[in-house]
């Protein structure tokens, strides 16, 4: 009971020298202070967090990225004063993300529950409070977060990993504790990029006890986090995640290879006005791109145009040099068929196709040859 009575002292104290985000900050501490002895009374004030208007959201928002609110900066690491935040802050035009059907589909869903709130509230649901990210590197993931975080009108906020591992021994969980709860007190999308980095399996006895600590705090925290935010983790390593943590979070979202419809949208849009020059070997450079990211595209095609604005190289050329280096990543089914097209779409010659894949012209000749036609015995009178 004097407890309860302290912690009423503490809000009341908070509330009369109008630190509203210190208030917000203190009521989600006790939620999960008496989440397990009172939980009708911790989801109370959990509803209460959660029941802010959209103008009154708006409002804080704009309080708290002001760069007149010193009071309440991105908190930082006190050994190297490294923020322990990236911040980002998109219009709603922002470009969208190259996305899978399915995948635009889960997000989509997530941005309907976001605006749609109090419909669900009506039905005694919230919306998704956490998900993750799973997939390779390169297919967008952080680029999707900072789309979503536009879409909400919320800023995103990415969790510098660099900065949270303190060398001195104990700060990195207070590092971890200072980003999340800082996080919590505003409405915002907070990105756990690389989140095997720091929440591995505690079954792996190659990590220190503070790496394990640390994924403690994350589970915690994830736990208790509030509907009036948005938690993303994203990871390229799936298997060394925590089994628990897994269970934590409301939604899984799977980032796959780009498909070939999805890589010929990509060629088109990275291209730009240079499409054009490039377009008698847009099939080829398709084919060639297949099983590239997003990003090993781009990067790629900037570097053909690059060439092509300074005069370093013809479009046949850059192509022809891209299509030597790419022939020896593909299996041999995969090498036959990306040989049969440069024969049918460029002007290489079989010699220089053979050299190129390692296919035989023999093969080439076989399967791109266009096969005559039976000639139809002529009917007798």
């Amino acid at each position: 009971m004097d407890q309860a009575k302290a912690d009423l002292a503490q809000v009341v104290r908070l509330a009369l020298s109008e630190q509203v985000e210190d208030v917000r900050l203190f009521v989600a501490r006790l939620v999960r202070k008496y989440r397990s002895s009172d939980p009708s009374f911790a989801e109370e004030m959990d509803m209460h967090l959660r029941s802010h208007s959209p103008k009154a959201a708006s409002a804080m928002r704009r309080k708290t990225l002001s760069p007149a609110a010193e009071h309440h900066p991105v908190p930082a690491d006190d050994e190297s004063r490294l923020s322990l935040l990236k911040v980002f802050e998109d219009s709603p035009d922002r470009e969208k993300p190259l996305l899978a059907p399915d995948l635009r589909q889960q997000l989509e869903q997530l941005i309907q529950e976001r605006r749609q709130a109090k419909r669900l509230a009506a039905s005694g649901l919230q919306p998704t409070r956490s998900a993750i990210f799973v997939g390779p590197p390169g297919v967008g993931k952080t680029l999707t977060a900072r789309w979503l975080a536009a879409q909400l009108q919320l800023p995103l906020y990415v969790l510098d990993l660099t900065a949270v591992m303190s060398s001195l021994l104990g700060r990195s969980g207070s590092n971890l504790r200072a980003a999340l709860d800082f996080a919590k007190t505003r409405p915002c999308v907070l990105l756990l990029d690389e989140i095997d980095s720091i929440a591995k399996r505690r079954s792996d006895d190659s990590d220190v006890g503070e790496l394990k600590r640390l994924v403690t705090v994350i589970l915690q925290e994830v736990d208790a986090w509030p509907a009036t935010g948005l938690l993303l983790a994203a990871t390229n390593h799936p298997e060394l995640i925590d089994p628990a943590l897994w269970r934590r979070f409301d939604l899984t979202i799977e980032f796959k290879a780009p498909t070939h419809e999805a890589i010929k949208l990509a060629v088109s849009q990275f291209f730009g006005s240079d499409l054009e020059q490039f377009k008698p070997w847009f099939e080829v450079l398709t084919s060639a791109f297949r099983g590239q990211s997003f990003s090993d595209i781009e990067r790629e095609i900037q570097r053909f145009r690059r060439a092509v604005a300074l005069h370093a190289g013809l479009p046949a050329d850059l192509v022809e040099d891209f299509v030597r280096s790419r022939a020896g990543a593909l299996d041999r089914g995969g090498r036959v068929d990306f040989a049969v097209l440069l024969a049918k779409k460029t002007r290489l010659s079989q010699h220089n196709i053979s050299e190129i894949t390692g296919v035989s012209r023999d093969t080439i000749r076989k399967h791109a040859t266009p096969k005559k036609a039976e000639s139809l015995p002529v009917p007798t009178p």
